[in-house]
């Protein structure tokens, strides 16, 4: 099949992709929802975004003075680069319709077509900021020429990045596909290694704060010449611009290069991950599994609600990808951790990481079985509308799921921190509050997450799995960690003797407590009901 014929063809798959995504974008009133939020939360961003940028297209005098281009000729192709290669990894290491698809057309063109859509998916929602940006700034500047000639000198990068992050990522899929041991290491190395980055960033930016590292420095670090006068090409026409650098020319030369380099590279692998024969992945799937592996261990063993829990644990073991919503929580708990580790202050690190930890084991505890039961469980609907056991056993074996996961990190790493320096005192009041408040996250997730089911299923690393909604993600931290920290906060003064014991505070305790425990027993008394009248 020709060239020209497998570029066609690839249109035409890139065009049905990229349609069929904007079309889900809106498809439903959550979906509506949620892009309308994402419109307005970076829609105000940009109302302060432009007129800097129109600000300082006024005191540009030269290419060179344009802050923070030397940097961005480095991390661009590289953030690029990596978005291509995990969405390849996430999403797009198949497509749908698969065997259909390429028993009609070559799998070049579905590569082709594959990649186009993401490139159009990303000039969607990163291309549409970027022009508005660039024409604040081209107005200030006084030149209209800069968005033509920026979209000349970014286009051959975007296209030269997209192909080669896909082949790379289709590269991984087919390594990961074929060694099952080295991929379960990589998905906790890869949480670790995540929590790490969140982590030193935090550190990162206080020691910039602080005046420890300097911001020059670093920008230094980060700028490579040759790319830095390849992005300078384009204020090639303006008031800025200057000449036309050899090395600018043979970076375009590079990306002009690579782009068939990357796609004959594409082609191959995603022609032997598709086609080819995987016995790994076939022997991975036929395993059998043991009586003992099933037979729940006590206490999970003395109850049918303990039995329905262990195998909810028994399934995250065995399917990971069912806990990646979990992930928000570094970018929540990363800040927290990040200070503690760049505090100045050695002696409140104990305090810090009792705190910290008894969040995040009251955080664990409703959000990882808890956001979705209706979601999770549409798959084996069969089995419950047949079985005896009435809905709110399910209900409690996802709760106690939750709190088998969460309440040891909410009780063990207050407690071991007292020998690093937390009062016993101060540590045993978080233990006890980790205790209650993750009962209360339990049964507010429950409700929670039935009030806003997901039934969708999507691809993660491989994997079909159904994730919780992101609104629902964002009211349950919101409401959970910060209620966590009023109760923290509100310990830490009375135990420590900051606040005296008066009418009043035990007035406010009660009334916060009564809100605390009256939410959560509403919540689970709606899951209830809701659960009942879909499975029953």
């Amino acid at each position: 099949m020709s060239l020209r014929r497998d570029l066609r063809h690839g249109r035409r798959i890139a065009r049905a992709e990229f349609v069929r995504s904007v079309r889900g974008y809106a498809r439903d009133a959550r979906r509506t929802l949620g892009l309308a939020l994402a419109v307005l939360f970076f829609g105000a961003q940009l109302l302060f975004t432009l007129p800097t940028a129109y600000a300082l297209g006024g005191t540009v005098r030269t290419a060179a003075a344009v802050p923070y281009l030397g940097p961005a000729g480095l991390l661009l192709p590289l953030g690029l680069l990596s978005l291509a290669a995990l969405r390849t990894m996430e999403r797009l290491g198949g497509v749908d319709a698969e065997a259909l698809l390429l028993t009609t057309v070559h799998p070049r063109a579905v590569v082709v077509g594959l990649i186009l859509a993401e490139v159009g998916r990303l000039t969607l929602w990163f291309g549409v900021p970027l022009v508005a940006v660039l024409g604040a700034f081209a107005l200030g500047l006084g030149s209209p020429t800069l968005l033509p000639t920026a979209g000349l000198v970014l286009l051959p990068m975007l296209l030269c990045t997209a192909v080669c992050g896909y082949a790379v990522g289709i590269t991984a899929l087919r390594i990961l596909r074929r060694a099952p041991t080295l991929r379960r290491l990589l998905k906790g190395g890869g949480i670790v290694a995540l929590v790490g980055v969140v982590v030193l960033s935090q550190v990162v930016a206080r020691w910039l704060v602080e005046g420890t590292l300097s911001l020059a420095a670093v920008l230094d670090a980060l700028s490579v010449p040759v790319l830095t006068d390849y992005l300078a090409l384009a204020f090639v026409g303006t008031p800025v611009g200057g000449g036309v650098p050899p090395a600018a020319l043979a970076v375009l030369g590079g990306w002009l290069g690579l782009t068939p380099v990357g796609l004959a590279a594409a082609e191959r692998s995603a022609d032997a991950l598709w086609f080819g024969d995987d016995t790994s992945r076939s022997e991975e799937e036929s395993t059998t599994v043991t009586a003992d592996g099933l037979v729940p261990p006590r206490p999970f063993a003395w109850t049918r609600a303990g039995r329905i829990a262990w195998g909810h644990l028994l399934r995250a073991v065995r399917h990971p990808q069912d806990l990646s919503h979990l992930l928000m929580l570094l970018f929540v708990a990363g800040p927290a951790l990040g200070s503690a580790v760049g505090g100045g202050e050695s002696g409140r690190l104990p305090l810090l990481a009792a705190g910290t930890g008894t969040a995040v084991g009251v955080y664990l505890s409703g959000a990882t079985f808890g956001l979705n039961p209706l979601g999770d469980d549409r798959p084996h609907l069969p089995l419950l509308l047949l079985a005896e056991t009435p809905p709110r056993t399910h209900l409690r074996g996802r709760a106690a799921a939750g709190l088998a996961v969460g309440l040891p990190v909410a009780t063990l790493v207050p407690l071991g921190t007292v020998p690093l320096g937390t009062p016993p005192a101060v540590g045993l009041g978080f233990a006890a509050l980790g205790v209650g408040l993750s009962v209360v996250a339990a049964g507010f997730a429950l409700g929670l997450g039935c009030a806003y089911p997901i039934y969708e299923s999507r691809e993660l690393w491989g994997a079909e799995t159904v994730a919780p909604s992101t609104l629902v993600l964002l009211c349950y931290s919101f409401v959970v960690l910060g209620g966590t920290a009023t109760w923290l906060v509100l310990g830490w003064l009375t135990l420590s003797g900051g606040l005296a014991p008066s009418v009043l505070l035990a007035g406010a305790l009660a009334v916060l407590g009564t809100l605390s425990v009256g939410t959560a027993a509403a919540s689970y008394r709606y899951a209830r009901r809701r659960y009942r009248r879909y499975v029953l």
